[in-house]
């Protein structure tokens, strides 16, 4: 129990000073680290902000042109957008302004805030009178009698004889509806085509506002579908110079976009679908769907449709609609056109953006027509800073490095050497109290067995032998520890002095087979000795080779447990002489077998002290080996006994002649 006492201490003074070294490297590196780190970044960011400042003030001046510029490129867009509204009808003006570039969209306002366009058609409150009873008698033929061919000529009759265009345009348009549901369509499309398409039907509209010419071409288009009509080209021409002419008032928003999109539908040549104003008409119809205010601010504002943004002209009669993408894209191109110095950005942020990036040292408004808005110059590139400050920069973490790494480096020598003469202590006191222990145990023995004999007036002469061979094992086992602690003390100090001769394997094997006969000839242990014929002969110091031996065979004894089976072999092997001992005993792991020639090591405290010994015999045997110029090596599993194997350079073999020579 003392023992185990003995080591639990030894184990929590070694864990004690693994703490102590921990403390020294938190005390000593981590600590002075730290704040060498935190000055140094310190010193860094203030050489940066410095830099950054001089930068600052240095493209200030191009910051504030870029400012101006953008602010007069707003200036002139509103006033462009002014002079559009007051000069040109509201769909012209919408027409005039797309077209221009000046919006992706307009809508266009009166003096009161009423909308002009895209608004709603302005519908007829009624149809001119006129020929009523004619009226009558075709509708009775189309739709009571369904005759529809009559019912043609009767809309025709009342179309020549009407003085007025809008009731003869509406007589038209009935008489083709019913060549169409008559399938006559080709006297429908050449009565669209030739009659209704003349210039007096331009800008007459039906009782939905609607244009009626313009339907009525788009019907011919649909019943002509891809048949090669010759009159096919002609009619879609006509309807997209008359989509596309936005001076005539009577077209609605409405109708037309339904119209283009009605075309890019239909089998026409590319150049008869395309209508570069249908997406400014679909952007400003969603608009106008979307719960947003018609708002006559003079700035740039989001409206409450998505990504599309809204400004007013001065005098409010027209709000100009960007989508997001193309505003930026033209501001930008704005300042593109300026130029800046190749180590900085102008850039330009939204209100939803961060203003103030990573690299964004100096940020301003963007001007009065974009609140919200910011101008943000960054440099491009770090490399792109002053060489001075590069220099001052590099000097800070340079010095910073080495100052670590010195005060790492004596760190670790400190720690290095505490944990070095901790060892030595730890090591020191360990054999101290080993040694005492080890013998003081034989020497108890001895002296236990002693007084019992001195106590006994008549002792027996049969105990009194026993006693004695009890205190001649004591004895011996006292002698081999004390040759093991003069050998270990004599390899510290490297003053082990070997006696080389020319000896055979078989005086080693039989000088430890001796020494050990009567120790493993008890009851319960099973000793076998295979040794090769004719092994060569080793240049070796026996004693030395012998207490190999012995220390293998005392370390199997200790080991293979209550049924004991232990082998000796000798053989040669490539070159050298090989001394196996094995065992049936409790094995090594693998990480035993790696550290059990270690000097102190023992693998099994509670078990090494039930058979002896202080964790110096393979060490020794390790030693000795590696003196001779061999080397020895283990093979173990645990619960499947050890197997140790020694090998010893053989001296090579002699002809007769060499050696009657020698002889």
């Amino acid at each position: 129990m003392r023992w185990r006492r003995h080591r639990a201490g030894s184990g929590a003074s070694h864990d004690k000073g693994l703490w102590l070294v921990l403390l020294l490297l938190l005390v000593v590196i981590l600590v002075p680290t730290a704040g060498l780190l935190w000055f140094m970044n310190k010193a860094v960011e203030n050489e940066r902000l410095a830099v950054r400042q001089k930068l600052a003030a240095a493209y200030r001046g191009h910051l504030f042109i870029v400012q101006e510029r953008l602010a007069d490129y707003w200036k002139e867009k509103a006033a462009a957008l002014e002079k559009i509204a007051g000069e040109t009808p509201a769909s012209a003006a919408f027409a005039h302004a797309v077209r221009a570039g000046l919006a992706d969209s307009v809508i266009c306002i009166d003096a009161r805030g009423q909308l002009l366009y895209p608004g709603l058609p302005e519908v007829p409150k009624s149809y001119p009178g006129g020929q009523a009873a004619a009226w009558q008698e075709a509708g009775r033929l189309e739709y009571g009698q369904r005759d529809l061919v009559a019912a043609a000529n009767a809309y025709g009759a009342i179309a020549r004889s009407a003085a007025d265009r809008e009731v003869a345009a509406r007589a038209l348009q009935a008489q083709a509806r019913c060549l169409v549901r008559a399938e006559q369509t080709g006297a429908a499309v050449k009565l669209v085509s030739e009659t209704l398409g003349q210039a007096r039907y331009r800008q007459v509209a039906d009782l939905q506002g609607r244009l009626i010419v313009a339907d009525a071409e788009l019907m011919a288009l649909q019943l002509i579908g891809s048949s090669g009509h010759p009159s096919h080209l002609a009619v879609a021409e006509r309807l997209k110079q008359r989509l596309e002419d936005y001076s005539n008032p009577v077209l609605p928003s409405a109708q037309r976009r339904f119209i283009m999109k009605e075309m890019r539908s239909l089998p026409l040549p590319p150049g008869q679908k395309e209508f570069p104003t249908l997406e400014a008409e679909e952007l400003a119809a969603r608009y106008l769907e979307s719960p947003s205010q018609l708002s006559r601010e003079p700035v740039l504002r989001r409206s409450l449709l998505p990504g599309v943004w809204q400004l007013a002209s001065p005098s409010g009669r027209m709000l100009a609609l960007f989508k997001e993408q193309n505003l930026i894209l033209g501001m930008r191109s704005v300042m593109g056109a300026l130029g800046a110095p190749s180590e900085v950005t102008v850039d330009l942020t939204t209100p939803a953006e961060e203003p103030v990036g990573e690299k964004t040292f100096r940020s301003v408004s963007a001007g009065p027509h974009l609140p919200g808005w910011h101008l943000a110059l960054s440099v491009n590139d770090e490399q792109a800073l002053p060489a001075t400050a590069h220099k001052q920069i590099a000097a800070h973490l340079w010095i910073g490095t080495l100052v670590i790494a010195a005060m790492s480096m004596v760190a670790l020598l400190i720690a290095g050497m505490i944990r070095r003469q901790m060892r030595l202590t730890r090591l020191r006191n360990d054999l101290v109290a080993t040694v005492t222990h080890e013998l003081k145990t034989p020497l108890s023995s001895m002296r236990l067995l002693v007084d019992t004999l001195l106590d006994d007036a008549q002792p027996d002469r049969q105990k009194v032998r026993e006693y004695l061979e009890l205190i001649a094992k004591e004895n011996t086992r006292l002698s081999r520890l004390i040759d093991n602690f003069l050998a270990f003390s004599r390899m510290e100090r490297n003053k082990h002095a070997f006696e080389f001769r020319r000896i055979e394997a078989s005086e080693v094997v039989g000088a430890a087979v001796e020494a050990v006969r009567e120790r493993f000839s008890v009851q319960g242990c099973r000793f076998d000795v295979d040794l090769a014929p004719d092994l060569p002969h080793l240049v070796a110091d026996p004693d030395a080779l012998v207490t190999v031996v012995l220390n293998l065979l005392d370390n199997a004894y200790k080991y293979a447990g209550a049924d004991k089976h232990i082998v000796l072999r000798a053989y040669a092997e490539q070159g050298n002489v090989c001394f196996q001992v094995e065992d049936n005993g409790v094995g090594l792991s693998p990480r035993d077998a790696k550290k059990v020639f270690k000097r102190f090591y023992q693998v099994d405290q509670s078990l090494s002290r039930t058979s002896g010994g202080v964790g110096l015999g393979l060490s020794i045997v390790e030693f000795i080996v590696a003196a001779h110029g061999g080397r020895v090596r283990v093979t173990s599993r645990l619960g499947h006994g050890s197997k140790f194997t020694v090998s010893i350079p053989c001296v090579p073999a002699r002809s007769p002649a060499q050696e009657e020579a020698l002889a």
